[in-house]
């Protein structure tokens, strides 16, 4: 692979999709959206997906690619992520791919970790659960006695996640944090630029508060009204993400509307902290602080000086950044 991938990462609302839009305009470049939310059809808001005009400036990958009746493991997304990519440096294009969720970039980079198959028993008995107490309650009183390490790492709110720890552990009698160490280790020589936006933690705070306001004035509540009747508690996946949780709720009558966005902005700023708290363990991250920039052509010459002078190839061609 001659080029190297770029991994635009870092915390929801950094600045990350204003960032890959600036070097796909100069880079002749494709942008391959690693958020597993947003191939799903009708999520737009709550997701941040791209806007049509934004969709106009260059290509997009996996966006409004899956229904919401389809379900998507992390595999079955990785590889669609993988095939993308190879299409993009096919056409000797850059493949940008844009991303805040650690474990996907980590199983993109190093390798993904097979584990034992699914059984739909144990997943069935503990969706049941979840529907039931939430997911907050497998988090606090399965997972973390039985693998303290993998709640540490996985979200409360990532159900799916949670319910894949339990069930490795009921089937093999081991802890998947134990599992997980096989994966490969960390390689510097590696077909990506890893590239890392990051913020102080009472800027980005605010910029999480004002995101999620705007969303709220986009008409979030109606898109998650709209997504309810169409089915989306059925996927127990993406009923569980950020913002369509909160408003579900909501709308299920367990509490008010203002308790609801409070909970949307309570549980993003906790995401990102933990998206932060896993990235800053990756030495190989290249990190910019927003903050330090005017504007993102700014960034983005920064960036590209770094991309560069990392594959030792001139700065403007296609080929080279």
């Amino acid at each position: 692979m001659d080029v190297k991938s770029k991994i635009i990462l870092g915390p929801t609302a950094v600045g990350k999709s204003a960032l890959a839009l600036e070097l796909a305009e100069r880079c002749g470049g494709e942008i391959i959206s690693l958020d597993s939310m947003q191939i799903y059809i009708g999520m737009d808001i709550g997701t941040a997906k791209p806007s049509p005009e934004e969709l106009k400036i260059c290509p997009h990958h996996l966006i409004d690619t899956q229904q919401l009746d389809k379900s998507s493991d992390v595999a079955t997304f990785l590889n669609a992520v993988k095939k993308a990519e190879q299409k993009i440096l096919n056409k000797n294009s850059l493949p940008i791919l844009v991303g805040g969720t650690a474990m996907y970039i980590k199983n993109l980079v190093d390798g993904l970790f097979e584990g034992p198959g699914a059984s739909e028993e144990i997943r069935s008995e503990l969706l049941n659960l979840a529907e039931e107490k939430g997911s907050q309650h497998l988090h606090e009183e399965i997972l973390k006695s039985i693998d303290s390490i993998a709640a540490e790492k996985i979200h409360p709110n990532d159900l799916r996640r949670i319910i894949r720890a339990i069930e490795v552990f009921k089937i093999t009698g081991k802890p998947i944090s134990a599992s997980q160490t096989q994966w490969p280790e960390k390689s510097e020589d590696i077909n990506y630029n890893l590239i890392g936006l990051t913020l102080p933690r009472g800027k980005l705070y605010q910029k999480i508060n004002e995101r999620v306001d705007l969303m709220i004035e986009a008409g979030l509540e109606n898109e998650v009204r709209m997504l309810k009747e169409n089915g989306i508690e059925k996927n127990k996946t993406a009923s569980q993400a950020i913002g369509y949780k909160e408003l579900l709720a909501y709308l299920n009558g367990e509490y008010n509307f203002e308790r609801a966005v409070e909970l949307i902005k309570r549980n993003t700023r906790r995401f990102a902290k933990h998206q932060l708290t896993w990235f800053r363990k990756d030495e190989r991250i290249k990190w910019f602080d927003v903050e330090n920039y005017v504007t993102v052509k700014e960034l983005a010459d920064e960036v590209l000086k770094h991309a560069c002078t990392a594959v030792a190839l001139p700065c403007g061609t296609k080929s080279g950044i």
